[in-house]
Parts: C-alpha cells; sequence; structure tokens
C-alpha cells in the first residue's frame, strides 16, 4: 500500500506533533480555569459575604466576572440570530419586535435587576447559582440590543442584486439566511460583539451587586470589588482592579476577537482584492498544529452542512397581488397589539397610581427632559468626534489592529473607576454637577459610534475606494458623496444603540461617588438610582416609565426615519 493511498491522519500530515501538545495543553488549562470558577457557583448562598481587596484575590475575581460575561455573551448571540431576523423578515413582527428593543436597550440595568433577581433566586433556592444567573441576565442586557440592532441592520441592507442571484439559483430561506445573510452580516456583527463585551464591563459594578430586601449580596467578581474599594476609598485597590481588567481584556483580544476579526473580513462585499492583512499569530500557530486543524475542518464541515440543507420552510408565492399587504390582517393584528399594549399602561398606572401624584409625574417629566438635553450634547460631541477617527480607523486595517485592544479596553472602562478624578476635581474647583458629570455619560456613549463607524469603513468596498481615487474625488466633496453615505448606515446603528446606551448610563453619570462625597446631577438617571437605593419599587416603574417614552418618542422621530433612508437610498 503506497503512501498516498493512505488516509490522511496516517500518512504523517495529521500525526501530532509539538505545536499540537502545547494548543492541547492550553485548553485544557482553559478547561480546568472554567471548572474552578463553575464550582463557586453550586455552594450555598452565604448570609454576608466578604470582598477583600488583596491583589492576590484579583485573579479569581477576574476569571469569575469574565465568565459570566462569555455566558452572556452566548446567549446574546443566540437571541440576535433569532430576533434579528423575525424583526428583518416579518413587517408585523417587526412593528412589535423593534419598538422593544427601543424599551430594552434603554431600561437601566437597576430596573432589570430589581424585577428579576427573585424570580432567578427562586430557582436555585440557596445557592449561589440563582445569584448568578441574575448577574448573567443583567450582563446579558447590556449586551445583547447592540448586536441585535447591527444584526438587524446588515439583513435590512443586503445588497440586492444578491439577494436576487441567491433566488435565482434556488436557494431556500435557510440556506440564504446561513450562505449570503450571515456572511454579509458578519464584519459589522464581529465589531459589535467586541463592543458587547466591552459593555459588559462597563455595566459590571452593578451587575454583581445582587439585592433581596435589605441585603445586598456581592458576587465574587472585579465589578464588586470595584464597588467595595470605591465605598472605602482605596486608590491603591481602584489601580488594580484596572490593571486586571486591562489584563483580561488583552488576552481574550488576542485569543478570540482578533482572529474573529481577522475571519469576517473574508466576508466583506467588494468586486476588487483588497490587501492581504498577515494573520494573527493565535490563527497562525493553530495552523501549524495537526489535531485542531483537522477538528476546525471538522466543524467547519458540519456546519457547512447544516447551512446547506433544504429545510422546506414555507414560501409564499410573490405576485403583484400577494405584494400589496392585506388590510384586514393588519387591523386584526394591529389592533390586537394596540390592546396588550393598553393593557400593560394600564396595569404600570394602577401599580405607581397609589405612591404617584400628578405632581410627582410631572417633575418625573422634567426630569426626563434634563436627561435629554445631556444625552442630546453627548451625541452631538460623540459624532464630531469620533466618526472622522472611526472613518480613519476603519480605512488603515494596519492601524485597526494596532488600536483594537485599546478601544476594547476603553470601552470596558466601568465609570465608576472614574468616580475619584470626577469627585476631586468638582469638588476642588467648585464645579456645577449637572454639566461636569455629563463626561461620565460620554464615556459609556462614544464607544457605540465608533466601534459601528470602524465596522462600516472596514467594509466598504474596495473598487469604490478606487474608483473615487481614480476620480481625484477628495475633501469634503470625498466626504458628502463617498464615505458618509457607505457608512450611513452602520452610523445610524451605532448612534441608535449610543443613544439608548446614554440613557441607560445615566444612571451611572448623574451620581457619582467617593468614599463619603457624593455628587447628583438633576436627572432620571439619578431618580432611579435613589429609587432602586431606597426600594421604592413604584419609583423605578415610575422613572423607568418615563424613560422608556422618551426613548421611543426619540426614535420614531429620528433614529428610524433616519435609518428607513438608509436603507432606501443608501445600499450598495
Amino acid at each position: 500500500m503506497t503512501t498516498s493511498a493512505l488516509p490522511a491522519f496516517v500518512s504523517g500530515r495529521r500525526v501530532p506533533n509539538l505545536w499540537d501538545a502545547a494548543a492541547i495543553l492550553c485548553v485544557l488549562a482553559g478547561l480546568v480555569l472554567v471548572a474552578h470558577a463553575a464550582s463557586g457557583t453550586l455552594a450555598p448562598l452565604p448570609a454576608a459575604n466578604t470582598i477583600h481587596l488583596g491583589l492576590s484575590y484579583l485573579p479569581y475575581y477576574a476569571l469569575r466576572t469574565t465568565l459570566r460575561m462569555f455566558v452572556a455573551l452566548i446567549f446574546s448571540i443566540i437571541f440576535t440570530l433569532i430576533v434579528a431576523p423575525l424583526a428583518a423578515k416579518s413587517r408585523r413582527l417587526g412593528v412589535i419586535l423593534i419598538p422593544a428593543l427601543d424599551i430594552l436597550q434603554s431600561v437601566p440595568i437597576l430596573g432589570f435587576l430589581s424585577f428579576t433577581v427573585l424570580f432567578f433566586l427562586n430557582l436555585f433556592p440557596g445557592r449561589v447559582l440563582g445569584a448568578e444567573l441574575a448577574a448573567v441576565f443583567a450582563i446579558f442586557t447590556s449586551q445583547a440590543w447592540n448586536m441585535t440592532f447591527s444584526f438587524y441592520q446588515s439583513l435590512t441592507t443586503v445588497p440586492r442584486d444578491l439577494d436576487e442571484a441567491s433566488r435565482s439559483f434556488g436557494l431556500s430561506i435557510w440556506q440564504r439566511f446561513w450562505r449570503l445573510e450571515v456572511p454579509f452580516a458578519m464584519p459589522g456583527l464581529v465589531f459589535n460583539t467586541m463592543l458587547s463585551m466591552s459593555g459588559g464591563w462597563f455595566f459590571v459594578v452593578a451587575s454583581e451587586a445582587v439585592t433581596v430586601g435589605n441585603t445586598t449580596f456581592l458576587l465574587p467578581g472585579i465589578g464588586s470589588y470595584v464597588s467595595v474599594a470605591l465605598s472605602h476609598s482605596d486608590l491603591p485597590a481602584v489601580l488594580y482592579a484596572i490593571i486586571a481588567m486591562l489584563v483580561v481584556i488583552l488576552i481574550y483580544d488576542q485569543l478570540l476577537f482578533r482572529p474573529l476579526v481577522a475571519w469576517s473580513a473574508k466576508f466583506r462585499f467588494e468586486m476588487t482584492s483588497g490587501g492581504e492583512a498577515p494573520d494573527p499569530w493565535v490563527l497562525s500557530v493553530l495552523r501549524r498544529t495537526r489535531l485542531l486543524q483537522l477538528l476546525g475542518e471538522l466543524i467547519g464541515d458540519i456546519a457547512n452542512r447544516i447551512g446547506g440543507l433544504r429545510m422546506k420552510l414555507p414560501m409564499p408565492v410573490v405576485t403583484a397581488k400577494s405584494q400589496k399587504p392585506s388590510r384586514v390582517v393588519d387591523g386584526v393584528w394591529f389592533t390586537l397589539v394596540g390592546i396588550v399594549v393598553a393593557f400593560a399602561f394600564w396595569h404600570v398606572a394602577e401599580f405607581v397610581a397609589e405612591s404617584v401624584t400628578l405632581g410627582s409625574l410631572a417633575h418625573v417629566v422634567l426630569l426626563g427632559f434634563y436627561t435629554l438635553l445631556r444625552v442630546a450634547a453627548a451625541m452631538i460631541i460623540v459624532t464630531a468626534v469620533w466618526v472622522p477617527i472611526g472613518v480613519w480607523i476603519g480605512l488603515r486595517p494596519r492601524w485597526a489592529r494596532l488600536i483594537q485592544p485599546v478601544t476594547q479596553f476603553l470601552a470596558a472602562f466601568p465609570a465608576n473607576l472614574l468616580f475619584p478624578i470626577v469627585v476631586i476635581v468638582l469638588v476642588r474647583f467648585a464645579l456645577n454637577p449637572n454639566i461636569w458629570l455629563m463626561p461620565l455619560m460620554i464615556v459609556g456613549t462614544q464607544w457605540y459610534v465608533l466601534f459601528n463607524v470602524v465596522a462600516g469603513a472596514s467594509a466598504f468596498p474596495g473598487d469604490l475606494k478606487e474608483a473615487s481615487a481614480n476620480l481625484g474625488i477628495k475633501g469634503l466633496l470625498w466626504w458628502r458623496r463617498v464615505i458618509i453615505p457607505g457608512i450611513f448606515p452602520y452610523y445610524v446603528t451605532g448612534a441608535l444603540t449610543a443613544s439608548g446606551a446614554a440613557w441607560n448610563s445615566s444612571i451611572v453619570a448623574e451620581v457619582a461617588s467617593w468614599g463619603h462625597t457624593t455628587l447628583t446631577a438633576s436627572g432620571l438617571g439619578s431618580y432611579i438610582a435613589q429609587a432602586t437605593n431606597e426600594g421604592n419599587s413604584a419609583h423605578i416603574v415610575l422613572g423607568v416609565f418615563v424613560m422608556t417614552a422618551f426613548v421611543l418618542t426619540i426614535n420614531r422621530i429620528l433614529w428610524r426615519p433616519l435609518h428607513a433612508f438608509a436603507v432606501r437610498r443608501l445600499t450598495f
């Protein structure tokens, strides 16, 4: 029997080598760390808990926090792959899902925790696992909406010629989804996955503090570590937390996100071949292994077979008559939706009516306008600063690879860690908190715009760049006619999520504490934070309701029309 007749594995090309041994050891070490962190979730829920500020405890706390964030990220990806296609492909479901996502992205994380903690704790009575699930759900709420909006934007801007080609080839709905729509959305989705991971870090302090009645249980993690360090005015501990965050972010950037970005680049929509970027070192190492490369090929083959299944999903026959929506069905559907909304509104009003007067309602609405002014100012500043920078980064892949971990770290930087500097400066110079606490809001919103603009500029077709260069289009004309139309759908997605995140982050940006000093700005965020600290459920519901009303109104007046314009006029 000749060597060529042997299977690939036996012939020597798949015989394990030293790279396999090193890779397998790393994988086993990772599994051991995950098992060690997961074992703590099965312990009994203690009556009191202590977070140690010693440096030796930080690695374990970082491991627990990172594990929670990746579990939440997995659920966010599943949620994105289910909800975004339903909203994009069904007009009637979109009427419900898109406003629901608008509401959910604007609800402060404290609003979710206030009403979900008891549910998760009752699933596993007396166990840490219930509190862990509550924390994972809170982190999920800071990740899922951004990814869903990104995928929704990509699904609604798939090039028409590619969609028509897939239909002419007879691809089923299932095949079009996995072979056209998901690959087309992949560059933007990967960037927004990185941003969602960073968004989880931003709210990690609130998510790891689980309150039941008058008792607050601090889960072991960097967020709880930061919370205790701030309450004790321990500046060295705050610095330790920053260093630990930086190390963790660099690790998963190198091991996960950098390879994902390089892999997603092959799905860019362009007619000309772009410059070949060098592979990340992780991909280079994996290509030198043999067992892991075989495993990767096996997984890829299985995924390709699943994506190629001709699943018999119902497909309506498209005719001139069927293209017109049924007014009767629409009328019944929207009537049912209206009844459900009215029923929910009635229950909210009934719940808050016992402890809320018309005067207090007017006061909360006024606080909403204060927060609205801060959100508008933050969006103007963020757009003016980060759109040019994002375009510059996105059009230069080499710089994008260098800046990627830096932007991830800055996006993950919790605003709470800036409290010492902010409080000291505002007290020292007697500055007005209503104005000078606004930078904390910018800290939590600017990265949504930057990451989406970078994703848009990175996905900008190379043939259009070459055409504009050959035609000598430069300066302001290039911005107006070339790049802004090209990145506009991505910018709208980033601005929409940034706007919702700005409202969400107001609970952090309008209250800054350091030791025994607390600075408060007038607004909905500080109102909800105060109501949460007091355990006043009626005021929490009122604040969240008013905030969602503001967000829905702004989205309907501004962001949704801009998104429809981008889909209608600015799609390649």
